[in-house]
């Protein structure tokens, strides 16, 4: 019974985590509508076949600026996971295995960076590099290294210690053919939950700087500046806001059961 709910939790995960997935990559090329076109004549119109979400304040397609805000949020959550794990494992696989000064060192770096609240540092971040889609990639990217190399690390660092490492020495195997070689693609199950935390931080975390202004810029759509947008509107397009925030409630939900999900297998 137990095995049949730790399986139901991965395959609802994976389901939601695929339909809107495929519906971002959608929305990245195509959507049904101009998400940034303005219609004047077409303000507040309540949701129709033609119109599957309504429309908002300038007239726009909400359907369509749903798809695209969410090829917005994946495209800026995939390179963030991408920046923070690929330079996260290289900090971790290095310092677990040689620890050291550098181990001491960069782990420091990461205690600094880690200490402060990761929306207060975004903040910060963002006055000094500016607003925009890629500098947020760059932000984000740079706040999600901590965990990564700390999970890589205690791995590498358990890893090198086992007999297959101290075998490969003896057969003359350089240290990075031992860490790119042996280690690390034994670490690849621990690795791939925290992914799926990293990818599902990266779309709160978005959706929270778009929401508080600093994010994604117009005229691209963003589901939290869009979610941001729509409160003012809420008496007179209830839809607005309605169909927003499930969107980006399903996103979070499915990536939180896939995670669950991957964890239990890791466990089981």
């Amino acid at each position: 019974m137990l095995l049949q709910k730790k399986n139901t939790s991965f395959r609802i995960g994976l389901t939601i985590a695929v339909i809107m997935a495929a519906l971002a990559l959608i929305g990245y090329v195509w959507t049904p509508y101009d998400p940034v076109a303005i219609a004047g004549s077409q303000k507040f119109l309540p949701p129709s076949l033609r119109h599957l979400f309504g429309t908002d304040n300038f007239g726009r397609d909400i359907f369509s600026r749903v798809m695209a805000g969410m090829g917005t949020t994946f495209f800026i959550s995939l390179c963030t996971v991408a920046i923070g794990g690929a330079v996260g494992t290289l900090v971790g696989a290095f310092t677990g295995y040689f620890g050291g000064v550098a181990d001491l060192i960069l782990m420091r770096v990461c205690d600094a960076i880690t200490a402060f609240p990761s929306i207060l540092l975004a903040l910060v971040l963002v006055t000094i590099i500016g607003q925009g889609k890629y500098q947020i990639i760059l932000i984000l990217g740079i706040l999600f290294i901590p965990s990564f190399a700390r999970v890589v690390r205690g791995e590498v660092a358990k890893e090198r210690t086992l007999n297959y490492v101290a075998s490969a020495r003896l057969m003359g195997a350089s240290h990075l053919r031992i860490i790119f070689r042996h280690i690390l693609p034994n670490t690849v199950q621990v690795l791939l939950p925290i992914v799926a935390i990293g990818f599902n931080n990266a779309v709160l975390a978005e959706a929270s700087m778009s929401y508080l202004g600093v994010g994604v810029q117009p005229p691209d759509a963003s589901l939290g500046r869009m979610l941001s947008e729509a409160q003012t509107y809420l008496g007179r397009a209830p839809w607005y806001a309605l169909f927003v925030g499930l969107a980006i409630v399903l996103m979070i939900l499915g990536l939180s059961l896939l995670t669950e999900g991957l964890q239990q297998r890791r466990r089981a």
